[in-house]
């Protein structure tokens, strides 16, 4: 076969540089967009931020529910790619300077700052150390103090834990007993349990005798503490021969003490959400507006721009390249938020009647509807919902939130699964704690309502919202 030469014509989708940041910027949330802009901010010259002392108001209007094609713009997924010319000056044009903050303000001077928590190993510790114990009965327990797990439990034997000591430190296994009832009875009770029944009773026993209902908590933890978790109160008073106002207290009691004794001492930080996008009533018409605290205030470096102008040699090839890129990212960034608004007045649209009434008059929606009346891609919906929030006047939903699916009404229309959901949470938090609704005992009651829900449905929109089944629901 001998080598020959063929021409042919083939169509292949190529996504330019600018594309593929647009693609990226669109699918970050705010957090990350932040990240991005101070990398950006850091690497290049040509960017700068603009002076956050300042105070600006962003210009676009929520008014216009498509600002981007208003400039013939193509959103920051459906752009074609084409390296244009755009606009470098949107911080400028978008943020206006109305003054400057007061040098004098010592209110930004200094920040307030937490005291800093100890956890369970410092607290313990500091207890021990406060003591009257000698100092080889602090050393013992503060060995056990060591082997706790998170939950301030006592998981492992003291068996195994004696076998772990040298000889020649001539710890026994009558000295690791005696230290343990020492650590359990240090300040937080329950402290020191090797399983859920001793962490109950430690706590129980803390607490004055004349507490009415005590001595019967402590039979129930000793003893049914089965029982009560199945909710077999039947039972439970023909083992105890109490009636319901006895068993009743004595659940109170139960009920309010910590499983978990560790939790109390836990360090988690407070996750806060920065909303893109804020939704208000205005003339009777529910209109969604950008949040400017989520948007990063960008704009070329002017000074080094007009350097780059004069310059016209090949060293300034670098800085044009630099200029070029934030030229795109400025642009990209501002495609971001646009589409973002787009989206989110959209949803407004559709929702309205949540924003009036709540969970309940939720309507379905997917993301092909709003793909369909933006004329965008329904992955460009799917990048602008996922971790996009909106502050309402009920709170503050991932865009996500607002879709689900429907389901078919005897009346021929649809019911969202987040107004089922709502209607579910609304019967048992209506239900008689003594008879509480079983799942298909709900199924019947939505239909009857007109919502055909199989009762597997309801079970599982149940489950998702975390609430118990109908055995473990029932109280005195």
């Amino acid at each position: 076969m001998k080598p020959a030469l063929q021409l042919r014509q083939s169509q292949q989708l190529l996504l330019t540089p600018q594309l593929q940041q647009a693609i990226k910027l669109l699918q970050l949330s705010t957090l990350e967009i932040n990240q991005e802009a101070s990398r950006l901010l850091d690497e290049n010259p040509l960017l700068e931020r603009i002076d956050d002392n300042a105070n600006q108001t962003y210009s676009g209007s929520s008014d216009t529910a498509t600002p981007t094609q208003e400039r013939n713009e193509p959103a920051a997924s459906e752009s074609t790619g084409q390296d244009s010319d755009p606009t470098p000056e949107w911080g400028e044009a978008n943020f206006s300077h109305a003054g400057n903050a007061s040098p004098d303000d010592e209110d930004d001077s200094f920040q307030e700052v937490a005291a800093e928590r100890p956890n369970l190993r410092e607290h313990l510790l500091w207890q021990l150390n406060m003591s009257l114990l000698d100092e080889r009965d602090k050393k013992i327990i503060g060995l056990l103090v060591d082997a706790l797990d998170e939950n301030a439990y006592l998981s492992q034997p003291l068996e195994e834990i004696v076998e772990i000591f040298p000889e020649e430190l001539d710890i026994t296994l009558d000295d690791l007993e005696t230290a343990l009832v020492q650590l359990q009875h240090l300040d937080a009770p329950g402290i020191g349990a090797r399983d859920l029944r001793e962490c109950l009773t430690l706590q129980l026993q803390a607490i004055p005798e004349d507490v009415p209902g005590r001595d019967m908590a402590l039979s129930i933890v000793g003893e049914h503490l089965d029982l009560l978790a199945a909710r077999d109160f039947s039972k439970l008073k023909r083992v105890l021969r109490c009636d319901d106002d006895a068993l009743r207290t004595a659940q109170d009691l139960i009920v309010h003490l910590q499983p978990k004794p560790g939790m109390a001492f836990e360090h988690r930080a407070a996750d806060y959400v920065v909303p893109d996008v804020l939704v208000e009533k205005v003339g009777g018409i529910w209109k969604a507006r950008l949040n400017p605290e989520a948007m990063p205030r960008l704009r070329i470096n002017q000074v080094y721009a007009n350097i780059l102008q004069q310059r016209g040699d090949a060293s300034a090839q670098g800085m044009a390249t630099q200029l070029q890129e934030a030229r795109w990212f400025i642009k990209n960034l501002q495609q971001r938020f646009e589409t973002i608004l787009r989206v989110a007045q959209a949803i407004a649209q559709r929702q309205r009647q949540f924003f009036e009434h709540g969970d309940i008059a939720m309507r379905p929606l997917v993301l092909r509807e709003i793909a369909e009346q933006l004329e965008l891609h329904e992955s460009t919906i799917s990048r602008v919902t996922t971790q996009k929030f909106m502050l309402t006047p009920r709170g503050i939903y991932e865009f996500k939130y607002f879709f689900g699916s429907g389901l078919a009404t005897d009346a021929g229309g649809a019911c969202s699964s987040t107004a089922i959901r709502a209607l579910i949470k609304q019967m048992v938090s209506e239900e008689d704690t003594r008879q509480p609704l079983s799942d298909s005992r709900m199924s019947e009651i939505l239909a009857q309502q007109g919502i055909i829900v199989a009762r597997r449905t309801v079970a599982k929109y149940r489950e998702s919202m975390n609430i118990l089944p109908v055995n473990l629901r029932k109280s005195l």
